[in-house]
């Protein structure tokens, strides 16, 4: 059980897995920071000074953080944004590598294995017994 433990660590799904989990976390943190600090004050300078992590109301004991809402909004298409470039320029890469591999003309094929077994048949019926 232990090494197939080993062997299902070493596949290479398992660790680009683990690697887009640590760069996620990490880039997650990259857009937050500009999302609270280069985003949401350019859109209150342009909106008056508003400030949307304050925007909210309360009902009761209960306070609804619209404010929260809109900029968890704005991170998730940051983040989209981004995922998209990345996917678009991978498929474009893999295009280009595909296209490369058509373009380069395969080996020339061999003999068949029916083509040497008959020059083989037609080579012994020509030997003299």
């Amino acid at each position: 059980m232990i090494q197939e433990f080993k062997a299902f660590i070493a596949k290479g799904n398992v660790m680009d897995l683990a690697v887009g989990v640590v760069l996620g976390a990490a880039f997650t943190a990259i857009v937050t920071s500009v999302v609270d600090d280069l985003v949401n004050p350019l859109i209150g300078m342009i909106v008056g000074g508003i400030d949307f992590s304050a925007w909210g109301f309360s009902i009761g004991e209960a306070r609804f953080n619209i404010g929260n809402f809109i900029n968890a909004v704005i991170k998730f298409l940051i983040i989209a944004w981004v995922v998209f470039l990345l996917v678009k320029g991978v498929n474009r890469l893999k295009d280009s590598v595909s296209r490369k591999e058509e373009a380069v003309p395969g080996a020339p094929a061999g003999p068949t294995q029916e083509q040497l077994l008959t020059e083989i048949r037609d080579a012994l019926r020509a030997r003299p017994l």
